[in-house]
């Protein structure tokens, strides 16, 4: 999908110096920008400010856009980043599906593409699924390899970000996944700058961005999935700790002699044993062992395991047992984001996964028990969200990952 004889320029290269770089990310961090106010922003002299905006023209990373209103004198001159300069790759790694997703540098969803995730999936699959789609939409839209700023990963962890390796991720369907070399194996397809991070955080890296024009300072993302994965943002900055940490909320131990985890490695009572998709399967099918009366009865074969799309069907049809369990499940996951909310005090809190976007139930159930559990309300109130992007948050904040390194 290259032509040798492009040079590839690296993301932090495209812009030479630290006051193009910070100019850059106001513009781009706002639809349209009067000079006036990037004055009034940036601390600049007029001459220094006409001479990076000037640089940023000629490579063409901005535009000129037309004048703003006048306040008096002359009208000011509107800048807006030039989308078609260049675009990222976005690729979300996860258990139950993966998604790739093309953006323009204005941070425009170009493209988007979803593979179902089964017993055949296996990395070298993915892989080859990733590679030709993206070749396929270099060619529909004539984008020469120079215009790729990269790919950024956000899978399913843990991971090292370091070595770009998929280390030992759990219940994945199909074999292969341990200690994957996935940022080195699709550069050799590829031969485009990639960045390999967890799933939660490219997700907050793209709910972050959808809400930069309220710049919260503290941001929390939950994913609400087969596991449950946290990241955090303070000060605009992601925080790492010492070890890879995405999957540390549902190793929250709500219940010290409650159910054991479904490996030997987890905790004893964690949250992950009550409020995951999981969780929920493992509930239901226990029930409908029991003989309980449910719509799932309908639904499956004999013998058959309720999974978790069956049990949303049944939840649509206010199936009276589902409810039970998806409520009860929710209830224990508000209790956990209530322990996160009494320990950080973020200002948003963004909830994502297939728990958030495919019941309305399970949602505000959580976000309602959270509230009440939470220590200094009302005085200390949260804004909880299910996120801008939904499903392509993870795909779209890995895209962001590589363009937000032009400005790094």
């Amino acid at each position: 999908m290259h032509d040798s004889s492009e040079e590839i320029v690296s993301a932090k290269e495209r812009i030479a110096s630290a006051k193009a770089k910070e100019i850059f990310d106001h513009i781009r961090r706002k639809q349209e920008i009067s000079k006036n106010d990037l004055l009034a922003v940036s601390g600049l002299t007029t001459s220094t400010l006409t001479r990076v905006l000037d640089e940023l023209v000629s490579i063409g990373v901005i535009v000129e856009s037309g004048l703003g209103a006048s306040t008096g004198g002359r009208r000011p001159i509107l800048y807006q980043v030039r989308g078609e300069y260049g675009y990222a790759f976005g690729l979300d790694i996860s258990r139950v599906s993966s998604r790739l997703v093309l953006l323009d540098l204005t941070g425009r969803i170009v493209e988007t593409a979803e593979w179902a995730m089964g017993a055949d999936s296996t990395p070298e699959r993915i892989i080859e699924q990733v590679a030709s789609q993206a070749n396929a939409w270099l060619l529909a839209h004539q984008l020469p390899l120079s215009s790729i700023i990269g790919m950024g990963i956000g899978a399913v962890g843990p991971l090292d970000r370091e070595t770009g390796i998929i280390e030992e991720p759990e219940w994945f369907p199909a074999p292969g996944w341990q200690h994957v070399e996935i940022v080195r194996r699709l550069q050799e397809k590829m031969t485009i700058s990639i960045q390999l991070d967890n799933g939660a955080n490219t997700a907050i890296i793209a709910e972050a961005w959808a809400s930069r024009a309220k710049d919260f300072r503290h941001l929390l993302y939950v994913h609400g999935g087969t596991g449950l994965r946290l990241s955090m943002m303070s000060d605009s900055k992601l925080i790492y700790g010492a070890a890879d940490m995405e999957g540390s909320f549902g190793q929250m131990v709500i219940q010290a002699d409650g159910i054991s985890y479904r490996t030997a490695k987890g905790n004893y009572g964690c949250l992950d044993s009550y409020a995951s998709v999981y969780a929920i399967e493992r509930e239901v099918n226990a029930r409908l062992r029991t003989g309980r009366s449910s719509y799932l009865h309908e639904l499956l074969q004999h013998g058959e395991q309720a999974r978790y799309s069956h049990i949303m069907q049944a939840l649509k049809r206010l199936d009276p047992m589902v409810t039970e369990v998806v409520t009860q499940a929710a209830t224990y996951f508000g209790i956990g984001l209530a322990n996160l909310l009494n320990i950080l005090y973020p200002e948003k809190v963004v909830l994502g996964g297939p728990l958030m976007t495919d019941s309305n139930l399970f949602f505000y159930t959580a976000t309602q028990t959270a509230i009440r559990k939470t220590y200094h309300y009302p005085k200390y109130q949260v804004i909880f969200s299910k996120g801008s992007y939904g499903e392509e948050a993870i795909a779209v904040g890995a895209a962001l990952l590589m363009l937000d390194q032009m400005t790094g």
